[in-house]
């Protein structure tokens, strides 16, 4: 029978460890009978093999956000070992990356140019002339110094600047966004798995527009973040891969095992 495997990043200083982060997450996939192991930083960089994972599992990571790269030598270590990668890296693109879920969802979501890094943003974000900016790459904004929000233009490379010097690098490009006006603190996150759509309570409503998102997006595994707008429309804020998508809000480690069972029953159901 197929077996399903989890994965977590190792501790950096005990690599036979889970990340202290993740450790509650751990706890709860093993009280729940499932097999957890660890990727020290080694198989990421591509530089070491990956150990402990039966052959013929499917794997699924829980962990931290990892580029392209970084999820390439994951999933290669992985196929090595004689296992799958429940989500593929084209899958986990199309959710981890704005270009891979935008073009999809579009009218649920506030409007969106993207640009790569070497035009001249200064010139297209006053050629847009929006009362504000949201400012990102293919993943993240930056939430120290300068912040995400830009309201001159002159600002949009001191900011860039910054992002690269903080994240290390700008993944992908560059994503500018228009503001929209959100009620405070309606921001919730959703996962969906494979096809279902859950909320952090197991007796809350899942908006119109996750339901929508399940339609259109075809990730086995990935979040939706949905905020009420000042008129009453719900907007999509974000979607991630559900991997790498962190417990926020009312989120619990009990609760994504709880939903993770589907996967599981999916997996073992299909052996």
């Amino acid at each position: 029978m197929t077996q399903l495997q989890f994965l977590v990043p190792a501790d950096p200083l005990e690599p036979r460890r889970p990340d202290p982060y993740f450790v509650a997450q751990v706890d709860a996939l093993r009280h729940a009978g499932h097999r957890v192991g660890v990727v020290p930083d080694g198989v990421i960089d591509g530089q070491a093999p990956l150990s402990g994972v039966p052959s013929g599992a499917v794997v699924l990571y829980r962990g931290w956000m990892l580029n392209p790269a970084g999820y390439g030598h994951l999933g290669h270590a992985i196929r090595v070992a004689g296992a799958v990668p429940y989500i593929s890296r084209a899958q986990y693109l199309a959710t981890h990356h704005l270009p891979g879920w935008y073009p999809l969802i579009k009218d649920l979501t506030p409007e969106t140019r993207i640009f790569s890094r070497d035009v001249d943003l200064e010139s297209e974000l006053r050629e847009l002339a929006w009362p504000q900016f949201f400012v990102k790459d293919y993943v993240k904004s930056l939430k120290t110094g300068l912040g995400s929000f830009l309201n001159d233009p002159a600002h949009i490379h001191a900011l860039l600047e910054q992002m690269e010097s903080f994240r290390g690098e700008i993944e992908g490009g560059v994503c500018i966004r228009r503001v929209e006006p959100f009620v405070p603190d309606s921001e919730r996150r959703y996962f969906v798995v494979a096809g279902v759509p859950y909320a952090a309570e197991t007796d809350a409503p899942i908006p119109e527009a996750v339901h929508t998102c399940v339609k259109r997006l075809g990730s086995p595994f990935y979040s939706v973040d949905v905020a009420l707008r000042e008129d009453g429309i719900e907007r999509v804020v974000e979607v991630g891969d559900g991997q790498v998508s962190d417990l926020v809000g009312a989120w619990t480690p009990r609760r994504l095992v709880e939903i993770l069972e589907s996967m599981a029953q999916w997996i073992y159901g299909s052996s």
